[in-house]
């Protein structure tokens, strides 16, 4: 369990909303073993710690004195997305995303002290379904739901850019931990030699390791050159086939059972057409831009370090 180090009320913290989701918690221990100050918000009251901020984004609640004092603020709160799309759950995926976030920029904006950088949360599902052509941060939006989510995502910092903070969108491919998203929905079936690639194969994959996209937040908040969209991604992405290939070659397993597309689409609906059966191929031009060198930048390489092969 990660300790906190000796704080006092008024020392600088960062403040870090889904701090219960992979990522979140990832970032949360990094940083508080670098000797970081961090504050969570949270929703449940009864949970919370002393140095806790609770929050309801779905309620408008925020004290925006709670955030005074904060150097950075992390936002990665959203409803889940891998799930099928009822009418309720795509309302959901939404108003998390758009609500919470206007909320935190509203507080923000309403400081005397306001915290030199917001990085909030988004998703190369931005670009929408592209086929082979790659995209980067100046290429135009999608069309589909989840493009349509993550414009007004974004849009939803305006109050804190208005009011000069300097302000990240994290465009964020997939994620690879054995701790959660895709990769640990995969290594059961690849474990048991019944993993392979899905549909066609052909659709491209955007990933990251887990260490690199935290790495990666960590010089978004240094780098005072840095705003704007910024594809969080390694610079070396596969295709659906490609990475099935790869990840059975880590684990030593054959990696040729196929999942055919109207099996996922019979399970999920819009969400599989939208996600797993269609790609992105994203390259992260601002980050390697503006300096930042990825510790994993080969799938292989990537995976064997995540999973500790």
């Amino acid at each position: 369990m990660p300790i906190d180090p000796p704080s006092t009320a008024s020392s600088p913290f960062i403040a870090i909303t889904g701090a219960s989701g992979m990522i979140g918690g990832a970032l949360v221990t990094r940083l508080r073993l670098s000797g970081k100050r961090v504050r969570r918000l949270v929703r449940s009251r009864s949970r919370a710690t002393p140095d806790d901020i609770v929050w309801d984004p779905m309620r408008g609640t925020l004290e925006p004195r709670e955030l005074e004092g904060a150097e950075a603020v992390v936002n990665l709160a959203g409803e889940p997305i891998a799930q099928r799309w009822t009418g309720a759950r795509r309302e959901a995926i939404r108003e998390s995303r758009v609500r919470g976030t206007e909320l935190l920029a509203r507080a923000i904006a309403a400081l005397d002290r306001k915290p030199s950088v917001l990085l909030s949360g988004s998703a190369v599902g931005f670009y929408g379904d592209r086929g082979d052509e790659a995209v980067d941060e100046e290429s135009a939006p999608g069309t589909d739901f989840l493009a349509g989510v993550a414009r007004e995502w974004e849009s939803a910092t305006g109050a804190a850019r208005d009011a000069g903070v300097r302000v990240v969108l994290l465009r964020t491919g997939i994620v690879l931990s054995p701790h959660g998203g895709a990769l640990e929905r995969l290594l059961p079936h690849f474990r048991l030699a019944v993993g392979g690639p899905i549909g066609t194969g052909r659709q491209w994959m955007s990933w990251i390791a887990l260490d690199d996209h935290l790495g990666a937040m960590e010089h978004a908040i240094a780098t005072v050159g840095l705003h704007g969209p910024v594809n969080l991604v390694a610079p070396n992405p596969v295709t659906n086939a490609e990475f099935a290939a790869t990840l059975g070659r880590v684990l030593g397993r054959p990696a040729l059972v196929p999942v055919p597309s109207f099996a996922l689409e019979l399970l999920y609906g819009e969400m599989a057409r939208t996600t797993i059966l269609a790609g992105q191929r994203v390259l992260p031009k601002k980050l390697l831009r503006s300096g930042f060198h990825f510790a994993h930048p080969s799938l292989e390489e990537a995976l064997r370090f995540e999973l500790a092969r």
